[in-house]
């Protein structure tokens, strides 16, 4: 094994400027991508777990202050993030005095009306924000997945080229002449492929996780705004 990997250096030391240029550009995406899978895989994983937690936690407690305290200390959970907007969001609607009216009935109904629709908007802007945190290098993986081979490609069809350029120039086109060159530009192309393969695996594993993060977003943001409309803006409503 240790031989095959110093064949392998001594290929790259052996090749043309623009395989070794194309061989560059590959370590670093290659570099890149396995940074930003151990990065988003540890972030995601965080979030899922305290998500988790905290949704268990929310429909537990008796009180949303109770559920608030604890999500100030979950800092890398995005339903706690959410909740803690919307419930600042509803503390200024239920703390800010009515506006003056003629009617009672529509004072109260168009208090109640505004309130929840500036907490609605507050949870989709929080929903916006957690999803855009989550989704914040993935693309980079697609990227990596979709280039790389046609960059390693690329390299490979350089250096037979001038594998054949050389044959052209020496006039003989045996097996010994030829199978260093071309073996050397196949580097490549393996090369490609094993930045793509991991980077491809990796997109769809975070794509599929942040979906599911997204999901409990939603219907975290929906359960808390009936929470909202039926238990805490209708009863100062009818109050």
């Amino acid at each position: 094994m240790i031989s095959d990997q110093i064949d392998i250096i001594q290929m790259f030391y052996n090749a043309g400027p623009v395989v070794k240029f194309v061989m560059i550009i590959l370590l670093f995406f290659s570099i890149s991508s396995w940074a930003i899978i151990l990065i988003k895989y540890r972030y995601i994983r965080k979030a899922l777990n305290e998500s988790a937690y905290f949704i268990d936690f929310f429909w537990g407690s008796r009180d949303l202050s109770d559920a608030f305290s604890e999500a100030k200390q979950l800092q890398s959970c995005p339903v706690a993030r959410t909740f803690r907007i919307g419930y600042t969001e509803l503390k200024k609607v239920t703390n800010t005095g009515a506006p003056k009216a003629t009617s009672t009935e529509q004072v109260s109904f168009d208090t109640r009306f505004k309130g929840v629709d500036n907490i609605k908007r507050s949870l989709r802007r929080a929903i916006n924000t957690e999803i855009t945190k989550l989704v914040q290098m993935v693309p980079f993986l697609a990227t990596a997945g979709n280039t790389a081979p046609f960059i390693g490609l690329f390299g490979t069809v350089w250096g037979i080229m001038s594998s054949f350029h050389q044959i052209g120039q020496r006039g003989s086109a045996s097996l010994a002449v030829v199978a260093p060159g071309i073996s050397e530009a196949l580097v490549a192309t393996a090369a490609g492929l094993a930045v793509a393969i991991p980077a491809v695996i990796a997109f769809n594993y975070f794509t599929q996780k942040i979906r599911v993060i997204e999901s409990e977003l939603q219907s975290f943001s929906a359960d808390f705004l009936n929470i909202v409309e039926r238990d805490i803006l209708n009863a100062k409503g009818d109050k």
